[in-house]
């Protein structure tokens, strides 16, 4: 596909806690043509790291994913966040707490809020979680990529980024639940 043909691409914006443990489950993935790390639904331009973790700009850690809907549908999409977050716990994600950390399915279009919200209601209709699914269903706001050194962390600093990801508890729980 040609770089510059973006006809063919659309992007989706999810928040399952730390945006470190969102990029790989869809970064290799046939169709998805970039992930990218970074911070929306705040009120602040252009935040910094430091500033989010402070909790006064609003913004929520999230991945922009580009992907090319003719091989990867969202739907499917939809399906693999839900794999990657606990739904249930509306005050972060595992080890990383707060408004920051929040689970959020961001849409983009009327089509992606309803396949989003019938995704979720199926979700709650499974009887998979004894607790209520409290990921929200926002529309996207201005995504802003993170720092360049967040970018691409599994790749980067993998000992690192298994070691977070290990003892966060969110390899535990997506094993028990999935």
């Amino acid at each position: 596909m040609d770089e510059g043909d973006d006809s063919m691409e659309e992007k989706a914006i999810f928040a399952g806690g730390c945006f470190w443990c969102m990029v790989k489950p869809f970064d290799e993935l046939p169709g998805i043509i970039k992930v990218v790390s970074g911070y929306t639904g705040g009120h602040t331009v252009n935040p910094t790291y430091e500033e989010v973790c402070s909790g006064t700009t609003g913004h929520t850690e999230a991945v922009e994913i580009t992907f090319d809907p003719s091989i990867i549908t969202y739907k499917k999409l939809v399906e693999i966040y839900w794999h990657q977050t606990d739904p249930t716990d509306a005050m972060g994600q595992f080890v990383d707490r707060g408004d920051s950390y929040r689970p959020v399915i961001f849409y983009n279009s009327e089509e992606q809020y309803d396949v989003a919200t019938q995704s979720k209601k199926e979700l709650e209709e499974s009887g998979k979680f004894d607790q209520p699914i409290v990921t929200q269903i926002e529309e996207a706001q201005v995504f802003y990529p993170a720092e360049e050194y967040h970018q691409d962390f599994y790749k980067k600093n993998r000992t690192h980024y298994q070691n977070y990801r290990q003892a966060s508890g969110r390899d535990n729980f997506i094993e028990s639940k999935w």
